[in-house]
């Protein structure tokens, strides 16, 4: 998806320059804007001819939890108004991206079986933030046909401990 990357780069790097000082929040409302869009019937809706940018506008501005500021009403408008509400999943990855560049740490996602509770997931990212030698921000997902154990994705690598792996790695081995 080289393409949407391309066409994400320059609303991506615009908000990080426009935001360097609230990084924070802009984050926060950015990924919550990228998971409403995300939304296949909401992107039907805007592709509509017979629907206006102000109409998309209210529908995604009345979902969204968080009040957005005038930050991000402007940048939504301007997202909608360029036909650009399908990219904006992949502004938000490169924002985030960005954000993790400046402040030197990396998203980490952990797949697991089961839900880990919080001690339990602290002690994990100490694990792994020695491991992969950077600051990591840890978020869980459940999979449960991983049987046990953990799949962790940090960037472009992989730490895979779980029963599945393990279980192909014996089916591997003996079929050898």
């Amino acid at each position: 998806m080289a393409e949407l990357a391309t066409i994400a780069r320059p609303y991506a790097e615009a908000l990080f320059e426009a935001s360097e000082k609230d990084l924070g929040k802009v984050s926060a409302w950015v990924d919550e804007l990228a998971q409403i869009a995300a939304n296949v019937q909401l992107l039907q809706f805007a592709d509509s001819p017979k629907v206006t940018p102000a109409q998309v506008f209210d529908v995604i501005a009345s979902v969204a939890k968080s009040a957005l500021d005038e930050h991000a009403k402007n940048f939504l408008r301007a997202v909608i108004a360029n036909g650009r509400l399908s990219v904006l999943p992949e502004i938000a990855s490169q924002f985030r991206a960005l954000v993790n560049a400046q402040s030197g740490s990396s998203d980490a996602v952990v797949y697991s079986a089961f839900p880990i509770d919080s001690a339990a997931l602290a002690e994990v990212a100490t694990t792994l933030e020695k491991r992969f030698g950077r600051k990591l921000n840890v978020t869980v997902e459940l999979e449960p046909e991983l049987i046990g154990g953990i799949r962790v994705v940090v960037g472009d690598e992989v730490l895979d401990t779980s029963v599945k792996a393990r279980l192909e790695q014996m089916k591997v081995a003996l079929t050898a």
